[in-house]
């Protein structure tokens, strides 16, 4: 049987907003939030700086995968979300 490697993330969620937030310059960015295609995915990946596999993530048809844009930037993605809708739950399984 094969062992499944066990992520540690290395991120820390400083502030809730209600859109993207520039923490160095303070500038807000409206958001919008869409379902993740394969299409997106080839600009997502490891070199890019990406940490996990997100294409995994759109095979299984258990999960839905969400990106987060920028209004009027649609085309880079700032934020990446899968979740698994169960009867009584979401379970998030990446974010």
């Amino acid at each position: 049987m094969k062992k499944v490697q066990e992520i540690q993330l290395d991120f820390v969620v400083d502030k809730l907003t209600n859109s993207i937030q520039n923490t160095i310059s303070g500038d807000i960015f409206q958001t919008e939030v869409a379902r993740f295609t394969i299409n997106d995915s080839k600009n997502i990946n490891v070199k890019k700086g990406w940490n996990f596999n997100w294409k995994i993530e759109l095979k299984d048809d258990t999960k839905e995968v969400y990106k987060l844009t920028i209004v009027n930037n649609l085309d880079i993605v700032q934020g990446l979300l899968s979740i698994t809708k169960e009867t009584d739950h979401i379970y998030m399984n990446l974010l």
